[in-house]
């Protein structure tokens, strides 16, 4: 799993990374933080979309921080603890 966290100033680059980010599966757990987990495929390709197309185009202010969390242990409170579960409603 990534945390994938971004800073980015330019309103149209944010709005396309963010729909980006979520055209591959990423989950939005707040404004510019986003979590997605999925197979090494996705991820990878998701990794070269980013470093390819997006990078270039960050300012110097931007920023964009990957975290891999597949091998750490991760505690999650509040809203964020339904999404490791499933919710069934009858």
């Amino acid at each position: 799993m990534l945390v994938i966290s971004y800073d980015i100033s330019d309103d149209k680059l944010r709005t396309r990374f963010s729909k980006m980010l979520t055209k591959h599966g990423a989950i939005r757990i707040q404004n510019s933080v986003y979590e997605i987990n999925n197979t090494n495929r996705v991820i990878d390709n998701l990794i070269t979309i980013i470093e390819e197309t997006f990078a270039k185009k960050f300012g110097g202010g931007d920023s964009v921080i990957i975290f891999d969390v597949s091998t750490v242990k991760l505690k999650k409170y509040g809203n964020a603890i339904h999404r490791d579960t499933d919710i069934v409603y009858f």
